[in-house]
């Protein structure tokens, strides 16, 4: 009797191991849109961002794609990937669009950095204004360093981050209308109020600014970082991408 229970137990550890692993290792496709033009410091970002993304990929064991070809795009194409990153563009035209749109709303999740939540008018494209949850208002310049709070310690996307931490130089953006009226969306990161005033040439001097959040209709995290080539100098901000992306693919909930 001592006996058989003794197996029943190995069994159920045994069990219980392999399950835990295979929840684990549940196949993660990613693919990262970005652009090879447009402003350096955003350049310079994506080709970093790929390049932090393929070791995290072998460390957490998923698979990881880049592509500069944006007519990728497609709704052919998406379906093969459970997250879609843009490093620093978006989508275009209205295939792109209307592509992105139908992923997202069947089920696709989105990391977006920086530029690629830029938007200055409603009118461009009003589906992402909505899913986005606002529009670009002003800016910071030139890049500086910023210290953010987080505004949710609980959710996984910030697993690990201390209450505050600075976050390296950056040109940092502002949003109306205000995310907080929009009962859809959680702030994940908002910039301290001992930042302001911010910025020398163009100067944020002060107010409500979340830099990440998601809208929680979706799989979607945006987050504001993305200009220049020190981004992904700070320990505790590569914890957070990488939270972020692992949360977004069902691996860290």
């Amino acid at each position: 009797m001592i006996r058989l229970m003794r197996s029943l137990s190995i069994f159920a550890i045994l069990a219980f191991t392999a399950t835990t692993l295979f929840g684990q290792t549940k196949p993660l496709h990613v693919l990262a849109f970005y652009a090879t033009h447009g402003e350096q410091d955003h350049v310079d970002f994506a080709l970093q961002a790929i390049s932090f993304f393929q070791e995290m990929s072998k460390r957490d064991h998923f698979d990881f794609e880049t592509t500069s070809n944006w007519d990728d795009m497609s709704s052919s194409h998406l379906k093969q990937y459970q997250v879609v990153l843009w490093l620093n563009d978006a989508p275009s035209t209205a295939m792109q669009r209307t592509a992105f749109q139908d992923y997202m709303e069947h089920g696709g999740a989105w990391l977006g950095f920086h530029v690629a939540g830029y938007m200055d008018s409603r009118a461009t494209w009003p589906w992402f204004a909505d899913f986005l949850g606002t529009v670009f208002s002003g800016n910071s310049w030139p890049p500086l360093p910023a210290r953010l709070d987080i505004d949710d310690p609980s959710h996984p996307a910030v697993k690990g981050l201390p209450a505050s931490y600075t976050s390296p130089a950056n040109e940092w953006y502002s949003w109306q209308p205000d995310l907080r009226k929009n009962h859809d969306i959680k702030v994940l990161m908002t910039l301290a109020p001992s930042n302001y005033p911010l910025g020398f040439k163009d100067t944020l001097t002060g107010g409500d600014v979340p830099v990440t959040w998601t809208n929680t209709k979706y799989k979607m995290i945006y987050t504001n970082m993305g200009h220049g080539n020190k981004i992904l100098t700070s320990q505790e901000q590569n914890l957070f991408f990488e939270n972020a992306l692992l949360w977004l693919g069902g691996r860290n909930q």
